[in-house]
């Protein structure tokens, strides 16, 4: 084997050296000095130049340790907010990243003997979203430049005005409603038939020819349910409701319905999204990795969402907390009377209760209960857009 061949131990420590990587612990940060093993670090220990450097730090330990800390921090968030601006990573990955430089500050020189001591300490600050889970410690950068916050501001100003905007529509709509209520009797009673008139009217149900002969009270038509609206308004207690012996009233519903259909329709577009969890509601484990645990099938409370399509599960039975991704979990639908939470659709985020259930169609129909839509029933809401609500 010759002198300088790619496997002699003078070769590799060559290859060691000149990647730069080696054992943390013989690194001198006073003197920015890298040894080899630890006879070489002690060696460097004991030598004159690393006795004066020491000099220099006893003379004034804090303030050297502490720019050692602020130098550390500030290019570990600085790596942070280049590689992982946006997203939810494992601290020791990112420092794994961090250590990748050669010339970095090494934690050894700082004030934090431990990467979680120092992802503590970044969580207390408010410079990092810190969680702690089975597998370690994760981080998420929070982003507090100018232009980002103006943007967050501009983002929150629109959704407010959105909100308020829906609100007027409400109200407006509800005046519309009141309107056309009161001037549906008038109508009604306006266009009456007279005793002698013989109507004729044909069944819509059975096909059937009904006569009413020189009665006194008006006959009138039932309207079928034609519109799939999923809510039922407050005027089905009305005992005229669809087309009387005149064709005015008719018109009038028809238009009705037609603005129900319009606000409906703006509704689901605007709150159908691709997640559902929220907090507070009762959920069933659907993922068969964790049927070992026992926990195949069995129910907890969503306690935390985290980044909408992730959520902290605590069992009903053993209380032990889980964090599960949406599509690994299942809705749950309580008993006939129990309250439930509508998670996706027009009405999303409305506390109801459940009413009755087809199973036919997959279907359950609630009534809403609090809000701007108390008292609401909405016929056909979707088994997967209801939740039972934690008690």
């Amino acid at each position: 084997m010759g002198k300088n061949d790619f496997l002699t131990p003078k070769a590799i420590a060559n290859r060691i050296k000149a990647k730069g990587l080696q054992k943390l612990r013989w690194y001198c940060q006073m003197c920015e000095k890298q040894c080899r093993d630890e006879n070489g670090f002690k060696c460097h220990c004991m030598s004159e130049s690393h006795q004066r450097q020491m000099q220099v730090f006893g003379q004034n330990p804090n303030r050297i340790i502490d720019g050692y800390s602020e130098e550390f921090e500030r290019e570990f968030l600085e790596h942070m907010k280049r590689s992982h601006r946006f997203s939810r990573v494992a601290a020791t990955v990112v420092y794994n990243e961090y250590i990748s430089n050669r010339h970095h500050i090494h934690m050894n020189s700082t004030q934090w003997a431990t990467l979680t001591e120092f992802v503590k300490y970044l969580g207390r600050t408010g410079k990092c979203k810190v969680d702690e889970t089975p597998k370690g410690w994760f981080i998420t950068y929070i982003d507090r430049d100018s232009e980002t916050l103006f943007k967050e501001r501009l983002k929150n100003k629109r959704l407010r005005a959105d909100e308020v905007e829906e609100e007027k529509q409400e109200r407006e709509i509800k005046r519309q409603i009141e309107r056309a209520e009161q001037l549906i009797p008038s109508v009604s009673g306006s266009s009456q038939p007279n005793e002698s008139e013989r109507v004729l009217l044909k069944s819509e149900d059975c096909g059937k020819i009904a006569f009413a002969l020189g009665s006194s009270k008006p006959v009138v038509k039932e309207k079928r349910d034609s519109s799939k609206l999923v809510f039922e308004d407050g005027e089905s207690s009305n005992p005229v409701k669809g087309k009387g012996a005149g064709g005015n009233v008719g018109g009038g519903v028809s238009a009705l319905d037609e603005l129900m259909r319009e606000e409906e329709k703006v509704k689901e577009r605007m709150n159908r999204k691709d997640y559902w969890l929220c907090e507070g509601i009762v959920v069933k484990v659907m993922s068969k990795a964790l049927a070992e645990k026992g926990y195949y099938k069995k129910k907890g409370i969503v306690v935390k969402v985290i980044d909408k399509y992730v959520g902290e599960i605590k069992m009903i039975d053993s209380k032990h907390v889980l964090r599960v991704d949406q599509e690994e979990l299942e809705t749950v639908i309580p008993h006939i009377g129990g309250p439930l939470r509508i998670v996706n659709g027009a009405y999303r985020g409305s506390n109801a209760r459940l009413l009755a259930l087809d199973t036919e169609k997959y279907s359950a129909k609630v009534q809403i209960e609090k809000g701007i839509y108390d008292g609401r029933v909405l016929q056909a809401v979707e088994y997967e857009d209801i939740c039972k609500a934690a008690v």
